[in-house]
Formats: structure tokens, sequence, C-alpha cells
């Protein structure tokens, strides 16, 4: 998830789908020293911490309300993670909740990051609790970039989802205090059937408020009363093409979580503007290959435990009690989903299945097979 500051100046503006470029720009077509090098596959491209489980805001929707935990990484611990990730060169840790503002040494992890030269972004909520001295203390402590939730161009969409008025004026307030300190601001938003018709609208709230990278999470369900929310294949399709073309010129980085077929997408619109250049098989081993669930990707939540995704609910150890390199390269889960040849179905036969690779925790959530194709892809090879 690349930022701004960090971007070359000949690279062009943001087309990446699940793929790290941290250190290759914003294009998802530059070969990157990683995508070169077996090293990819020895280390994961983004560590995603969820520092607490605490929220205790009454506006946390109902999926994501939650229960005070007290079982959650001591101040040590969490030092201790930080010193893992920088000992295993991983380009970013991504620190979220919860509200990471209830821990105490919310800062002094931040700060102890900083030290030991590991890139960290954090994600907060717009509680009354954060505030522009919060931000000003954040930046000063070496933060990267600070992320918020914003599910709609407009009140009405954004607070309808979170049950509460006056959220999105207040989120665009504290982006606003981001600016005055020049802190980079990421937006995440949550795309399903509530709110997928709202991307040009978002799109240019987005240019307005000037931010280094938008991050479109593609809806995985919950429980099967959820699978309504879903979008459908030709619904991810529509999705994708708004999105490239909107990556031609938009000032800031588009990414897609969840969406791993935008790999896929990219790669067909490469060869087609080739002009007969290209064709697919030809343009595969030069594609950078997607971030995906168990491949570049490890989300550890309060109590240590490792998954291959946050939506996706198989756990592949504790840190706790295991070295987090040894969970990423050695744990069964993990290597068995960096096996393409695992895949089912069409995804299976997909001959771009390296560099997409589907949604794991969409394909799990929806048939309860961790193989089985993705739902979402539209594609048929």
């Amino acid at each position: 998830m690349p930022s701004i500051s960090n971007r070359p100046a000949e690279a062009p503006k943001g087309t990446t789908g699940d793929t790290w470029t941290e250190s290759q720009g914003t294009t998802g077509w530059v070969t990157s020293e990683f995508a070169k090098t077996a090293r990819v596959r020895s280390r994961p491209l983004q560590v995603t911490w969820e520092m607490t489980h605490d929220c205790g805001w009454k506006a946390t929707p109902a999926r994501a309300r939650r229960p005070r935990n007290q079982q959650q990484f001591s101040t040590a611990e969490a030092f201790h993670l930080v010193e893992e990730v920088a000992a295993m060169q991983v380009p970013l840790l991504a620190l979220t909740g919860g509200d990471p503002l209830l821990r105490p040494d919310l800062l002094p992890v931040v700060s102890f990051a900083s030290e030991c030269s590991v890139r960290t972004s954090l994600t907060l909520l717009p509680t009354p609790r954060l505030d522009s001295s919060i931000i000003s203390e954040l930046k000063a402590c070496g933060l990267m970039r600070v992320a918020f939730w914003l599910h709609g161009s407009t009140p009405g969409l954004n607070d309808r989802y979170w049950k509460m008025q006056g959220l999105h004026r207040r989120t665009l307030e504290i982006i606003g205090s981001c600016h005055e300190v020049q802190l980079p601001v990421q937006v995440n938003t949550i795309v399903s059937r509530r709110n997928f018709h709202d991307l040009d609208p978002m799109i240019e709230l987005l240019t307005r408020l000037d931010v280094s990278l938008w991050n479109v999470f593609f809806f995985v369900p919950g429980s099967k009363e959820e699978t309504v929310e879903m979008l459908d294949a030709d619904e991810h399709e529509l999705i994708f093409a708004k999105l490239y073309e909107a990556s031609k010129r938009a000032n800031f980085q588009i990414k897609t979580t969840e969406g791993q077929h935008y790999q896929r997408y990219l790669l067909q619109q490469r060869v087609r503007e080739s002009r007969g250049r290209l064709t697919e098989a030809t343009a595969v081993p030069y594609a950078p290959r997607g971030v995906n669930d168990g491949r570049g990707f490890v989300f550890i939540n309060h109590q240590g435990e490792v998954y291959p995704s946050r939506f996706l609910p198989v756990c592949a150890g504790n840190i706790t009690s295991q070295s987090l390199s040894e969970v990423y390269c050695d744990s069964p889960l993990f290597t068995s989903l960096r096996d393409a040849s695992n895949l089912k179905g069409k995804c299976g036969r997909c001959p771009v299945r390296t560099v997409c690779g589907g949604s794991r925790a969409r394909a799990y959530a929806v048939t309860g097979d961790l193989f089985a194709p993705d739902p979402g892809c539209a594609y048929e090879p």
C-alpha cells in the first residue's frame, strides 16, 4: 500500500490490485525487486495487527461490535512483534483495531516502530477522543500514514452504515487536521450492494480531500444472511472498469482488498492496449504477483492469532508461542494457500492464477472450501 510521498517521479498513478508496490511506485506493471526474487515468498509484504479488540463506541456496526476483552498483547509483546516485523524486513506494518486509541501504549509502539525503521500506518475511528493534538503526536512519533473509513460520499450513505449521525462531517474535519501537519491520509471503503453506485461521487470527494490512497474493500459476507450484500461477478467487472479509468486521472493511489481478480482485469487491459504486441500468455510472466490471502499478507488479532486475511476465519498459529516467520513460512495453512495447484474449478484452470488466485476469503465464506472458485469473478478460462 504505497504512499504518495514515496512515489517515484516516473511512475504512473494508481493501478494496483491486491499487489505490493511500495518500492515500485504506483503502477501494477513495473516488476519490483521483490517480484524478481524468492524473498516475496519468504516474508509477508504487509502485516496487519489488530492492536485491540475493544471499541466501546456506539457507532460501531453490529458485525464489528465487540465486548471488552482484556486478553491482548502487553507492551513488551507489542515491541517484540515490531522487532520481528523489522527482522523480516516487512515493507508495511498496518495497525488497526477496535479503537487503537484505547491502548495507552499506542504512541510508544508507533515510536518504537519508527526507531526500528518499520513503515507504519494506523487506522483510526473518528471518536470524540480523537482530536488534532493526537494527530500531531502521531506525526511526531514517525507514523507514515493514517487511515479512516468512509463508506459513502454523502453523510446519508456513510452515517447510515455506522448508524450514527455526524461521522461523515467529523471524518472530513480530522482529515483536514492531518493535512495541517502533513500526515498522509488513506481512506478505506467497503464496497457492497448498498453503495457500489456511489463510486464516481466517492472519487470526486477523495480528489477534493487530497488523499494519498484509496483502499477499496470488496465485501466478503460474514454470515449466510450477509450474502445479499455481496456483489455478483458482473458487478465486480463494472467496478473494475471504473477503478481503472479513475486510476488514469486520480491524484491518489487506488488499491483493492479482497479484489484479487482486479489484477486479472489490469492484465487484460494491458494486453488490449498493446494493440496486438502482447497476449495474456506473454504478459503473465511480467505481471507482478498479487497479494492474496496467505500470499504476502498476514493478519494478527489482539490475542496473537495469525490469519491469512482478516476476512478468512481460519487460524494458522499464534505468535505468542511461535515466531511470525515460522507461522508465515512453514504453517500448513499458509503453505497450502501459496500453492496454486490447490485451486479448484475455474480458478485452478485460470492461466492467470499465479497473478490473481481469487479471494480465498470469499470462496470460503460462500462455499466453505478454501480452494473453491471465487464467486465474484466473471472470467471464464
